[in-house]
């Protein structure tokens, strides 16, 4: 048995460095497979991502999807990609554990909560509010900064989470407070802000609106107080009031806190994104 990568497409070539391309997986010149590898809109073309590689059942399990997956993260080095990422989605078992042996390590994870009707109550002495145009200012001109230093500590090159963050930001926020089906709220207690959260309407797999939580912080003086719980209950409250009924988010897999609370909240992993370095 012999397994190879054939080009079943032209490359795709775009701006700033960015390729995409198509294989077969052959085994003794047959195809049996198949894989897609491109370098990553959001970091750069010094990243890649491997997606969507398989093998035709009856191949399972002889070793050709490792193999597959080597020879496309050679290509990626050849495209100079220093890094590499792939997503699995929840449940794909076996497709974790190839990762995994592979030195694939789980970066973040998507989550997402099916909604109930009924609305739940901000804790006695706590109220929510829009964010004023002068907080956004602030809040926005340390989130570009801060996102990228979260992609940094988790061993991004500072290159590709700058430009994740700043793209990130750019993408998702085109008239800031005004963006369409954007709510950023604070939560305040005794007249004081202790913290925040970012809304936004969008479609979640398999379809349909829903809400999703871009980002929810309290600030660190008041922290371990329940203020998160309230944040994320107001998110519901929102994407509610908005005619969705599931709210999905993103979260670090290192941010064991954040991680247990999501957890506590009823809320599923959908999706594990993993990662390694070339």
């Amino acid at each position: 048995m012999t397994t190879t990568l054939r080009p079943s497409g032209p490359l795709q070539q775009g701006a700033d460095g960015a390729r995409a391309r198509q294989y077969d997986v052959c085994d003794n010149g047959r195809p049996v497979g198949t894989v897609a590898i491109s370098t990553d809109d959001a970091f750069g073309a010094t990243a890649g991502v491997l997606g969507s590689l398989s093998v035709e059942e009856s191949r399972r399990r002889r070793g050709r999807g490792t193999i597959a997956a080597l020879a496309a993260e050679e290509v990626l080095r050849g495209w100079g990609c220093t890094r590499v990422r792939v997503e699995v989605p929840a449940g794909n078992e076996p497709a974790r554990c190839l990762a995994a042996a592979l030195g694939y390590t789980e970066r973040s994870r998507n989550m997402v909560k099916d909604l109930g009707p009924d609305p739940v109550p901000l804790p006695t002495g706590l109220t929510a509010r829009a964010m004023s145009e002068e907080e956004f200012a602030a809040w926005r001109q340390d989130a570009v900064r801060t996102f990228a230093q979260d992609w940094i500590d988790r061993g991004v090159e500072p290159e590709q989470a700058r430009r994740k963050s700043e793209t990130d930001h750019a993408a998702l926020l085109p008239d800031g407070l005004a963006t369409e089906g954007v709510r950023f709220e604070v939560l305040v207690h005794a007249g004081e802000v202790v913290g925040h959260v970012w809304v936004a309407r969008r479609e979640l797999p398999p379809g349909g609106p829903a809400g999703y939580v871009f980002d929810v912080e309290v600030r660190e003086e008041h922290r371990g107080r329940g203020h998160g719980r309230a944040l994320m209950l107001h998110a519901e409250d929102i994407t509610r009031g908005s005619g969705a009924n599931r709210l999905g988010l993103h979260v670090f897999a290192s941010n064991t806190p954040a991680l247990r609370l999501y957890e506590s909240l009823g809320y599923a992993t959908t999706r594990y994104n993993l990662a390694k370095t070339l």
